[in-house]
C-alpha cells in the first residue's frame, strides 16, 4: 500500500471481495470548495479524494465538519463554489443537476419516501422518469423489493406509513438503486433506526454490495458503523480536511494523529471484531425440525442427533423454538406450549462483534445464522467466536512483536550511522592535527 499524500493510501483490494468485478463508478473529488455567503471560512475547503469503482468510502468525522455537504456535492444537491466532480472520468461539474441526479441514487435518514405513493410507485420512480417501458419498470419493482428482502405480493400496494422504519429504509435503497445508477450517496441511512434494526440493515447493505459492487459514499457520525460497512474510511476534521483516509484496519491499528486516534477511542481492539464476519468463521449445522412435523418424528430426531436439544424452523425455515426433550414432556406434546423462542439471529454478514453480543445474551450460548430471507442456515456457538478471537489477538501479537522488531532495527541502524560519522569526523580531525 502506497502514500499518495500524508494520511492517504491508495485503495486496496475491497474487503472480502478481491477479484469481483465492480460495476460502480470512479469518483474523483479535486479541490471541491463550498463556500456560503456571509461566512469568513469555507463550510469544505479544497478536497481531493478518489474513490474506485465497486468501493464503499464511509466519511466520518464531527458533527459540522461537511461531511453532508461533501457528500450533496456530488449529486449537486448543493452546488459546489469551486473545484470538480468527475464521475467515470466525466466531468458533471457543470452537468445539467437533474440529469446527474437520475444517474446516481441517493438514500437519506428518513427513508424519503412520497408518503401520497405506493411502495411500487416509490420504487418505479426514477425508471419512469428516464424512459423505462411499463413491463421494464414492473419487472425492475418485483427485482428490488427481492433485492432488498421485502415479498413483492406483501409490500407492493403498502403506502409508507403502513410500514415500520426499518422497512422505510429497505424501500427507500430500492428505490436509489431501481434506475441500477452506478454510483449510491447514503447520508446517514440508519441513525433514525433501532440499535438492532440498524444491525440488520448494515448487514443487508453489506449483502448488497457483494451483489451489485456499486460505488458507495456513505456518511456517518458512528465510528463502529464506519469500522463495519467501509472498504476505506475518510476521517474527517473541519471543513472537510481528510485528517486520515485509509483502511478500517490501518485507522485502527495505526491512526494518524491524535484527533484520529480520539475517533477510535478506547477498546480497539474489541472494535476489530467489526473487521471479520460470520461467514469467515465456522459455522454448524444443527438439527432441525419443522412446525408440520409429527410430534413422535420430533422425538426420534432428538433422540438420534445426540444432543439434548433441536432447532424448530416455522413453514418458511426460519428459526422458532429452541426444543428439549423435557420442554414436550412437560407441555404433553404441544408444540405452541413447548420449548424456547429464538430471540436473536445474525446473518452471515454480520460481525463478530454482533455475533458475540448475540451469544452473550444467549443462556446456551449460541446464535442461529439466517440467510437473506430469515431462513435458517447454521449455528454458531461461543466455542468458535473464542478461538476466532484467540487467533485475531495472536495475530496482533505477532504484528505488534514484528513492528517494534522493525522499530530496534531502525535505532540500531541510525546508531551505527551516527557512531560512523562521529569517527570519521574523528579520524579528518586527527589528520588535520598531523599535518599541523
Amino acid at each position: 500500500m502506497s502514500e499518495t499524500s500524508a494520511g492517504v493510501t491508495e485503495a486496496p483490494q475491497e474487503r472480502g471481495g478481491a477479484g469481483r468485478e465492480a460495476t460502480g463508478a470512479t469518483i474523483r473529488l479535486e479541490s471541491l470548495t463550498k463556500r456560503y455567503p456571509g461566512s469568513a471560512d469555507p463550510a469544505v475547503d479544497s478536497v481531493n479524494m478518489e474513490i474506485n469503482a465497486g468501493e464503499l468510502v464511509v466519511l466520518v468525522g464531527p458533527s459540522g465538519c461537511g461531511k453532508s455537504t461533501t457528500l450533496k456535492m456530488i449529486n449537486r444537491l448543493i452546488e459546489p463554489t469551486g473545484g470538480r466532480i468527475r464521475i467515470g472520468g466525466e466531468d458533471v461539474t457543470h452537468m445539467d443537476p437533474v440529469k446527474l441526479r437520475r444517474k446516481i441514487g441517493y438514500a437519506i435518514q428518513s427513508s424519503g419516501l412520497f408518503p401520497h405513493m405506493t411502495v411500487a410507485q416509490n420504487i418505479g420512480l426514477v425508471p419512469k422518469m428516464v424512459g423505462w417501458s411499463k413491463v421494464r419498470v414492473a419487472e425492475r419493482i418485483e427485482e428490488m423489493l427481492d433485492l432488498v428482502g421485502l415479498d413483492a405480493g406483501e409490500f407492493h400496494g403498502r403506502y409508507p406509513r403502513q410500514l415500520s422504519g426499518g422497512q422505510q429504509q429497505r424501500v427507500g435503497v430500492a428505490r436509489a438503486l431501481a434506475a441500477d445508477p452506478p454510483v449510491l450517496l447514503m447520508d446517514e441511512p440508519f441513525g433514525a433506526v433501532d440499535p438492532i434494526t440498524r444491525d440488520h440493515l448494515q448487514d443487508e447493505l453489506i449483502r448488497l454490495q457483494h451483489e451489485l459492487h456499486k460505488t458507495i459514499v456513505f456518511v456517518t457520525h458512528d465510528f463502529d458503523e464506519a469500522i463495519k460497512l467501509g472498504d476505506r474510511i475518510a476521517v474527517l476534521r473541519e471543513q472537510s480536511h481528510i485528517a486520515q483516509f485509509d483502511t478500517p484496519e490501518a485507522i485502527l491499528t495505526n491512526p494518524a494523529d491524535d484527533f484520529v486516534s480520539g475517533f477510535v477511542g478506547a477498546g480497539a481492539a474489541l472494535k476489530r471484531l467489526n473487521l471479520t464476519r460470520v461467514r469467515d468463521v465456522e459455522i454448524t449445522d444443527y438439527p432441525t425440525v419443522t412446525v408440520d412435523d409429527p410430534l413422535q418424528e420430533i422425538f426420534n430426531k432428538i433422540r438420534a442427533s445426540g444432543t439434548n436439544e433441536i432447532l424448530l424452523l416455522d413453514r418458511r425455515g426460519r428459526p422458532y423454538k429452541w426444543l428439549r426433550r423435557g420442554d414436550l414432556m412437560r407441555a404433553r406434546g404441544s408444540l405452541a406450549r413447548a420449548g424456547t423462542l429464538v430471540n436473536d439471529t445474525v446473518t452471515r454478514d454480520a460481525t463478530l462483534r454482533d455475533a458475540l453480543e448475540a451469544v452473550l445474551t444467549d443462556n446456551a450460548g449460541r446464535v442461529v445464522v439466517t440467510g437473506r430471507r430469515g431462513e435458517y442456515t447454521g449455528v454458531v456457538d461461543m466455542e468458535t467466536l473464542m478461538n476466532s478471537v484467540q487467533e485475531m489477538l495472536e495475530a496482533d501479537r505477532l504484528d505488534a512483536m514484528e513492528h517494534q522488531h522493525e522499530l530496534e532495527e531502525a535505532r540500531s541502524e541510525q546508531t551505527r550511522h551516527e557512531q560512523e560519522g562521529r569517527e570519521g569526523a574523528a579520524g579528518a580531525a586527527g589528520g588535520g592535527e598531523a599535518k599541523a
